[in-house]
């Protein structure tokens, strides 16, 4: 008999009543409608009396590794900790429950070879699809070719690439409406914290940025633009050095809220006041931001709808339905961060 000690399985059953592992399986994870005829009435009896005494209970995960099926999606983000992912994370996590899914997160530190790695994970769990946050831009994108060829249903969200469905914001249009609101004000002097190379994000809220000011004849100096991790410790870096050249930039852009954070507390270090000495504009439009001794002026986005859209494109991909991206609508919000006006030289 099995040792009642430790979990009753298919094997140690099937060695028990002298049948077939095959067997076993057959009669208690079958189709109940093919059960007799894998075996005899009298073994299919043993079979159902020995699991209910042993309280035999089935392995899902290897189930659906067997039948292609699981109720699980694997979401990869760049850093759960990040204030943004989380919101996002948040809302792709209770919109899978209503749909009766579960999900899961992979933290990648957005290294692409950690990215590869959860994702192979993911599959051996037979996932049902996958909500990619931390794709970077590139001409090759081995994850998606692989998921591709497996047939694997994903979808990008908060970041996007070209020719892939997302759940995302027109960030362009975010950085036109922080360059509008700057330049509105008189301000010509701006500088760009920019994040990372590799994120769309950063990258479409700078082009949108610095086109709306070329289109205005005014061209940023390109040595005022700085790239970097979308965090405070980079954004008061990036601030100090800033702030320490003559001439200096007098009014900034942060692509995330973060960065203006790090920025304006670089400025406190330095005697300057937000709103006052200098004007800041950041993006995402975070709780945190209008909690600020200087309210910070930001872009805002909706991310909760950008999270719930996510799903809603990735339930329709596992059911085969075409699908296009959805691009949300930013808007700005305007706080006390950016309200001054530039001093007369």
């Amino acid at each position: 008999m099995p040792n009642p000690a430790r979990p009753a399985t298919l094997k140690s059953m099937a060695t028990a009543l002298g049948v077939h592992v095959s067997t076993v399986s057959r009669v208690l994870n079958g189709d109940p409608a093919g059960v007799e005829r894998a075996a005899s009435a009298e073994v299919i009896e043993r079979i159902r009396a020995l699991a209910k005494e042993l309280d035999y209970r089935p392995n899902t995960q290897a189930s659906n590794l067997k039948l292609r099926k699981s109720e699980e999606i694997c979401v990869l983000m760049p850093r759960i900790t990040d204030l943004v992912m989380a919101t996002i994370y948040d809302s792709i996590d209770s919109s899978a429950e209503q749909a009766g899914y579960l999900t899961f997160v992979s933290n990648t530190d957005d290294q692409p070879v950690r990215q590869m790695q959860r994702a192979e994970h993911a599959l051996r769990r037979s996932v049902a699809g996958l909500i990619v946050a931390d794709s970077h831009v590139g001409e090759t994108q081995p994850l998606f070719e692989l998921l591709t060829r497996k047939h694997i249903p994903y979808v990008l969200v908060s970041r996007q690439i070209a020719g892939q469905v997302a759940s995302c914001s027109n960030d362009e249009l975010g950085g036109w409406l922080a360059a509008e609101h700057l330049y509105n004000l008189g301000w010509r002097d701006v500088a760009i914290l920019a994040g990372e190379r590799h994120a769309s994000t950063g990258a479409d809220r700078t082009r949108g940025f610095t086109r709306y000011f070329r289109e205005q004849g005014i061209t940023l100096r390109p040595e005022w633009t700085l790239n970097g991790p979308f965090d405070s410790l980079t954004g008061h870096q990036q601030g100090e050095h800033l702030l320490g050249l003559s001439p200096r930039p007098q009014a900034f852009f942060a692509v995330n809220d973060f960065l203006a954070i790090g920025l304006m507390g670089a400025a406190r270090d330095k005697g300057l006041l937000p709103g006052k000495d200098i004007a800041v504009v950041g993006f995402n439009d975070i709780a945190l931001a209008h909690e600020l001794t200087v309210p910070l002026t930001s872009v805002r986005l909706p991310l909760a709808e950008m999270g719930q859209q996510a799903v809603e494109l990735l339930l329709k991909r596992i059911k085969g339905e075409a699908v296009e991206s959805i691009v949300l609508t930013p808007q700005l919000q305007v706080r006390a961060s950016s309200t001054v006006l530039p001093k007369p030289l």
